[in-house]
C-alpha cells in the first residue's frame, strides 16, 4: 500500500506527477472523480448561462410588450386627436389615412428595435460549449512518468 491518499493526490495544476508508485485502481478512481467534478462544474456553468440568457429574453420581451401596449394607447388617443385636427384643414377620410400611415411607421420602428434586442440573446451556453470542446484534448494528454 502506498501511504495516505493525500500524498498520492496531485495538487491542482501539478504537472509531471510521479505515478509509478500509485495503483491503477487509485488512478482510475482519481480520474473518475475529476471527470465527475468537471462535468458537474460544466453543468453548473451551463445552467448559469441559460439563466442569464433567459433573463435577457424576458427583459426584451417585456420591453416589446410594453412598447406594444403604449403604442396601442398612444395610437388610440393621439390618432383621434390628430384626425380631428387634420379634419379642420382637409377631408376627414384623408386625415384618417395620414394618421394611419404615421402609426404604421412608428410600429415598424418599434418592431426593428425589438427584433435587434432579441438577436442579442444567445440561447446556447457559449462559455460551456468552449470549455467542453477542450475536454478531448485534455483527456488525450499522456501521463508523465519519472524513471
Amino acid at each position: 500500500m502506498t501511504g495516505p491518499r493525500s500524498e498520492t493526490r496531485a495538487a491542482p495544476g501539478e504537472a509531471g506527477r510521479d505515478v509509478s508508485s500509485v495503483s491503477v485502481a487509485e488512478l482510475v478512481g482519481e480520474v473518475t472523480q475529476d471527470l465527475s467534478t468537471l462535468m458537474r462544474q460544466e453543468l453548473d456553468l451551463a445552467k448559469a448561462e441559460v439563466k442569464q440568457e433567459a433573463a435577457k429574453t424576458a427583459k426584451a420581451s417585456g420591453m416589446l410588450g410594453g412598447a406594444g401596449f403604449a403604442g396601442y394607447l398612444t395610437l388610440l388617443f393621439a390618432s383621434i386627436a390628430l384626425w380631428w385636427a387634420l379634419a379642420n384643414v382637409m377631408d376627414q377620410g384623408w386625415a384618417a389615412i395620414i394618421v394611419a400611415a404615421l402609426w404604421a411607421v412608428i410600429g415598424a420602428v418599434l418592431y426593428v428595435v425589438g427584433r435587434r434586442r432579441l438577436r442579442e440573446v444567445h440561447p446556447t451556453p457559449q462559455r460551456t460549449a468552449e470549455t467542453v470542446k477542450e475536454l478531448p484534448g485534455t483527456l488525450k494528454e499522456p501521463v508523465r512518468r519519472n524513471p
